[in-house]
């Protein structure tokens, strides 16, 4: 972690706002869910995924794939010394890292992630995909939930549980689309299971009944896990629960519209209208309010370590930012009153 300098906030409001746009643009169902976050969390969330989505896209666009996830790791260095590369996203998830004492393994875990895509890496089986699905989502999950203020252990485990679920519906929608771009994310023995071609399957991708089977078996683990992730909802700030709630319901939902094409996910893409969110926005403030908690279930295996990474890091007593921010608002108190005084006696 950083040292815990009394440093002011390195973004800027324009950084905030450049934030937020490349959200509004970028992820549409976070976007909508993000509202119904408290202004305190959703600030700084927008910027933590400005920052995904920029190291995202920095290696996903960029033919040079290696070279960009290196760039990427020296990125992360500079954003946890507190000299980021000159662009809001990183300036404001400078900020992140340190008033939230988020661990470095955390990011550099996503890093990770966007190695096994740069090198078309393939799951080989469910361990594999939840692997894989923990780097590139539940990073991202346990991230917000710090965000929050909430870095109980088994809160964090069912934040993990939700980005794999997360993810396991993109993969199970993105089917067809990956493969057109050479990319598999099924797992492996599951094709091989119901007699799928694996490298047939990528030179003309088709919604065959077995391919069909296996993405109805991705989408079932990834319900499980929705439910474990219930209760973490609990475990969060009642302020917070709609938010989280919401963007599972709209995820979910997702996966509920690949069901009704059939399981066909090669051929077309399933989405949720906005109508649809909205009513999913106005079910989850509801189912928000008063949630119960369960005996929590341990994390699961691929996900435990960024559990326990965090729980090796506590947090600090202060925030070194607010610390500051208030430190020059007295100091600024003090020299109005200062000048107002000057201004009394010079009238007398």
């Amino acid at each position: 972690m950083p040292p815990l300098l009394l440093k002011g906030p390195l973004a800027s409001e324009a950084d905030h706002a450049a934030c937020r746009e490349s959200i509004r643009g970028g992820s549409k169902s976070f976007f909508a869910a993000s509202w119904l976050l408290p202004e305190s969390v959703r600030r700084p969330a927008f910027g933590l995924y400005a920052f995904c989505r920029l190291a995202d896209d920095a290696v996903d666009e960029n033919e040079a794939k290696a070279a960009a996830v290196e760039r990427l790791r020296e990125r992360l260095d500079r954003v946890y010394e507190g000299t980021p590369f000159d662009h809001p996203a990183d300036r404001a998830f400078s900020d992140i890292v340190r008033s939230y004492c988020i661990p470095r393994e955390i990011p550099f875990a996503l890093i990770d992630g966007f190695v096994w895509d740069s090198e078309g890496r393939m799951p080989a089986n469910l361990s594999e995909l939840r692997a894989y699905s923990a780097r590139v989502a539940s990073t991202v999950g346990v991230m917000m939930t710090l965000l929050m203020g909430v870095r109980d252990s088994a809160a964090l485990a069912r934040a993990c549980d939700l980005g794999v679920a997360m993810q396991l519906t993109n993969i199970a929608r993105d089917v067809g689309e990956d493969a057109r771009a050479g990319r598999l994310y099924l797992p492996l023995d599951w094709l091989v299971e119901e007699g799928v071609d694996v490298e047939g399957f990528l030179a003309n991708p088709t919604p065959t009944d077995a391919v069909r089977s296996v993405i109805a078996r991705v989408l079932a683990e990834a319900d499980v896990l929705y439910e474990r992730a219930r209760d973490g909802v609990a475990r969060l700030p009642v302020s917070c629960r709609p938010a989280i709630l919401a963007a599972a319901l709209i995820y979910c939902e997702i996966g509920r519209e690949v069901e009704r094409r059939g399981h066909d996910s090669v051929t077309s893409r399933a989405y949720v209208g906005n109508r649809r969110k909205l009513a999913l926005l106005a079910e989850a403030s509801v189912r928000a309010i008063a949630p119960q908690t369960k005996a929590p279930w341990p994390p699961l295996p691929e996900t435990a370590y960024l559990v326990d990474a965090i729980a090796r890091e506590p947090a600090p007593d202060f925030d070194p930012i607010t610390l500051r921010s208030r430190a020059i608002k007295v100091l600024e108190m003090y020299e109005r009153l200062e000048r107002r005084d000057r201004a009394q006696q010079v009238v007398r």
